[in-house]
């Protein structure tokens, strides 16, 4: 129901939003004399407003279409080479192969929003690393002839993947993915299998959410898993392609999030009202790019987003040593030839301080000299993975221990 009314409500606003559309046309055309004046600039910037609040974000592009290395721009090709029905493994081929460069796949968090929100982690590594990444579907595209996906599911892909990459390969998870990439890491370390990663960075990750809880770790671990069943997961309407799919909706998680921040959002809305009366181009074109990406959601296979509540939040079931997969339990202790750096945010308020690097206390019998944890001063969640310090200080720190454990 809550679904087909969201449905509903979007398709009643498109009028609106084709309406302010064709003003702000009309506004910006050439043989309008008055567009550059106060108060079109003031009408503009309120059309702009209503369009976005009523607009529907697809899945953004990803933009990385060059590259530059030693000088020269190289173009970039998006080759999937492996298509599952939840996900595919895609690489950024560039026109031209570079030797000896580390094979690195980044592991996108299946978390609400499409994995193009790693676009900047991933360009700054574009030069000088072969890299892959987990390209996440939306579930309500999924057919429900494919079935179900569960947190189980999510470890296969994730080894498959490496098995498919082989030996040498590093792996990368930003924040949810870094228990799924530690499990998949386990099961393969204790099966010899030889694609086991070299290294594994885990970033913002919610390895033990016991430690500093944050309002999203209350937000989970306050609700039993039945309240959670009965409130946030919803059935895909007849007029998609995963019809009768179960998912957790992208637009419950924005909402969850957004609400979280409320002020802060709409206070930046207020700025980018002002920044277009004020013909601010580059603030306001920020403001755009930051939003796109936002507001683009994509829904959740529900069994694997319940999986992940139970598991995570609720039963803490890595740090307590009793996570399993398929009915066999993880032993950490596998791990003793997978490096691993884990990165945390000073001022991280989805995954609090010290929960990732709990990872490496875990991992009893990885020698220390195969441990490093950095924390970075000054950031939040999202700052870890994006932005300044993220290409000036982590990105580098991260190049670094690939290098240094390179098999």
């Amino acid at each position: 129901m809550l679904y087909q009314f969201n449905a509903t409500y979007m398709d009643a606003i498109k009028p609106l939003n084709s309406w302010v559309k064709f003003v702000r046309d009309v506004n910006a055309a050439p043989w309008n004399p008055m567009k550059t004046t106060p108060v079109i600039r003031t009408l503009d910037a309120s059309m702009e407003l209503v369009e976005r609040l009523t607009d529907c974000y697809d899945e953004p592009a990803w933009g990385l279409d060059t590259t530059v290395i030693n000088g020269e721009k190289l173009a970039i090709q998006y080759n999937v080479i492996a298509n599952k029905p939840f996900c595919n493994l895609l690489h950024f081929r560039r026109s031209k192969a570079q030797i000896n460069q580390p094979k690195v796949l980044f592991v996108a968090p299946l978390s609400g929003h499409f994995a193009t929100l790693l676009r900047g982690t991933i360009d700054t590594f574009l030069p000088d690393h072969d890299v892959y990444v987990t390209d996440w579907h939306n579930a309500r595209d999924v057919p429900l002839s494919e079935g179900e996906f569960h947190f189980d599911d999510y470890v296969d892909y994730l080894v498959e993947f490496l098995e498919l990459l082989g030996p040498d390969t590093h792996a990368i998870a930003v924040c949810q993915p870094c228990v799924p990439l530690m499990v998949a890491t386990a099961l393969m370390s204790a099966r010899n299998n030889p694609a086991v990663p070299c290294s594994m960075t885990l970033m913002g990750g919610p390895i033990d959410t016991r430690i500093n809880p944050t309002e999203v770790n209350d937000y989970a671990s306050d609700k039993d898993l039945e309240w959670f069943e009965s409130n946030v997961i919803c059935t895909v309407p007849e007029q998609y392609e995963g019809a009768g799919q179960l998912v957790y909706p992208g637009f419950v998680q924005l909402s969850g999030f957004m609400s979280m921040n409320l002020d802060t959002h709409v206070q930046k809305h207020f700025k980018f009202f002002g920044d277009l009366v004020k013909g601010d181009g580059d603030n306001a074109e920020a403001h755009r790019k930051f939003y796109n990406e936002y507001l683009a959601v994509m829904d959740l296979p529900a069994h694997y987003y319940l999986d992940t509540i139970r598991k995570v939040f609720l039963e803490h079931k890595l740090p307590n040593k009793t996570m399993q997969y398929r009915g066999e339990l993880i032993d950490l202790d596998a791990i003793t030839q997978t490096a691993i750096l884990t990165i945390e945010g000073e001022l991280d308020d989805i995954t609090g301080r010290g929960q990732t690097s709990a990872a490496l206390d875990l991992c009893t019998k990885l020698p220390k000299s195969k441990k490093l944890h950095y924390e970075q001063k000054g950031v939040g969640h999202y700052g870890i993975f994006n932005g300044r310090r993220y290409r000036e200080a982590i990105a580098p720190k991260i190049k670094g221990f690939i290098k240094k454990h390179a098999s």
